[in-house]
């Protein structure tokens, strides 16, 4: 029996699988032994009979077979809890499987080994709530993995699966992969289906993975999308992802590329800025494409239109329990919905609309082909991790910029609807740090080239030094 969960990507173990080195079921094993000793408190539900049977019959001929994954709380498994990470819900339980876990099972073999945490109605960029307590950062003990993904990126940087789900409504798959040094790709919106009962909210939630290399998230995607009807907004089928990595250097060469260090606004570390910098020179150096700085890449402000929207959800959530429950709510989202109660109404939802439209002429003229880029280059994050507890903070290497300065980042990809890899690109003080590339829609398979050049010429760590941990 392995003594300790595979410590390489996901399709390293598959080989490894197939010659007969490890079994999928020993390795579901050594994966619940890890958890179990582990202090990161990245998984929340674990249901081990059921796993076992899946690990014991797997069919490593498929993509993913054997292979044990976690699966984010804000994604449902029938039998499983479904509690938004939030106390009063916290007896609700799936009776649908979503399309994405499904396809991951099914048609790629993958064994479903847990929950992993989240933060609450993926609302906060940390991972703490009062249903499941603190996830800790597999780099430091005590800082924040991010969030809402924070149990899937601790679970994957810390050594405890080679791959977990992942949701990004407003950064929440590249925010954790940049803070524990993972991939994460925030793909074009409606690339894998949201369905069943698809709930779209400010249009703005995409689903994939984090993973410990580019090729697996490629693999990932190649299983995962394709339209569903049961959502409409879901795209036609892509493939051949995994196997065309490498393979569009010549589309890259002479590319556009602006590096923009203040994206949305944001306030952004100099320190670490320095050492992005550097990384995205190198890439464009790399690659053959062109770095211009002539191009007008300012946006409109859409952080509170955001936040209204989605408070909106949550409330649907809660349904008659809000607002009784209010203290059984994360302060955050305690006070998102105090303040945002009753702002929604025909003159808001205007004023929204007017926002999304500027934002959306914005993107198309920075990203316009013939007088615009190709791509931006900027940061995942605009510091290293924060301490695990919170607060979320308001200053950034020295910079003063408040708390809403987390995500700016990450929003404008979100709101557009345009693809955003995180790829890791070093460390500072110990910890990591991410580039992010934000490209048009459908060009996720360049975002994947530009990472994996990232990946050959600067190999990052596969999983946190000491991980398990």
């Amino acid at each position: 029996m392995a003594e300790t969960p595979w410590q390489g990507d996901a399709c390293s173990l598959i080989d490894e699988f197939r010659a007969g080195r490890r079994s999928p079921l020993e390795e579901l094993q050594a994966t619940y032994a890890a958890i179990e000793s582990s202090t990161l408190n990245a998984f929340c539900y674990l249901p081990r009979e059921q796993a076992e049977r899946e690990a014991a019959g797997a069919d490593v001929s498929k993509p993913f077979g054997g292979v044990p994954i976690g699966v984010k709380e804000l994604d449902q498994v029938t039998g499983w809890p479904d509690t938004h990470a939030s106390v009063p819900l916290r007896d609700h339980v799936a009776d649908y499987t979503g399309v994405m876990v499904q396809r991951i099972r099914d048609r790629g073999g993958a064994v479903l080994a847990g929950q992993t945490t989240a933060s609450e109605f993926g609302g906060v960029n940390m991972t703490r709530t009062l249903l499941h307590g603190t996830t800790h950062n597999p780099w430091s003990h005590g800082r924040t993995p991010g969030g809402s993904s924070g149990g899937t990126a601790a679970a994957v940087s810390g050594g405890l699966v080679p791959i977990a789900t992942g949701g990004d409504g407003g950064g929440s798959i590249r925010i954790p992969a940049g803070f524990t040094g993972l991939v994460g790709l925030k793909a074009t919106f409606g690339r894998i289906p949201l369905g069943p009962r698809a709930r779209y909210g400010n249009l703005t939630v995409t689903i994939g993975c984090l993973s410990r290399s580019v090729r697996d998230t490629a693999r990932w995607f190649d299983v995962c999308n394709g339209h569903d009807a049961r959502d409409p907004l879901s795209l036609p089928c892509v493939q051949g992802w995994e196997a065309g990595l490498g393979n569009h250097l010549g589309t890259l060469r002479g590319a556009r590329v602006a590096i923009v260090p203040t994206w949305g606004e944001a306030a952004v570390s100099p320190v670490m800025w320095e050492l992005l910098e550097e990384a995205a020179i190198a890439l464009i150096a790399d690659t053959g494409t062109t770095r211009v700085d002539n191009v007008d890449t300012k946006l409109p402000s859409m952080g509170a239109a955001w936040s209204i929207s989605g408070m909106i959800a949550v409330e649907a959530l809660l349904g008659d329990l809000y607002p009784g429950c209010a203290d059984d709510l994360t302060p955050e989202m305690r006070s998102g919905l105090a303040y945002t109660r009753g702002l929604y109404n025909a003159e808001a939802r205007a004023k929204i609309e007017r926002r999304r439209v500027e934002l959306n002429e914005a993107m198309a003229r920075i990203f316009d082909p013939v007088n615009g880029v190709d791509f931006i280059i900027t940061a995942s994050n605009p510091d290293v991790a924060f301490d695990a507890d919170g607060p979320l903070p308001a200053v950034f290497g020295g910079v003063e910029a408040g708390a809403k300065n987390n995500g700016r980042l990450t929003f404008p990809a979100n709101l557009h609807g345009n693809p955003a890899i995180a790829v890791p690109a070093g460390t500072l003080d110990g910890l990591p740090i991410g580039l992010q590339i934000v490209g048009r829609h459908f060009s996720e398979e360049l975002l994947l080239d530009l990472a994996l050049s990232v990946e050959r010429a600067r190999p990052w760590p596969l999983v946190a030094p000491g991980s398990p941990q």
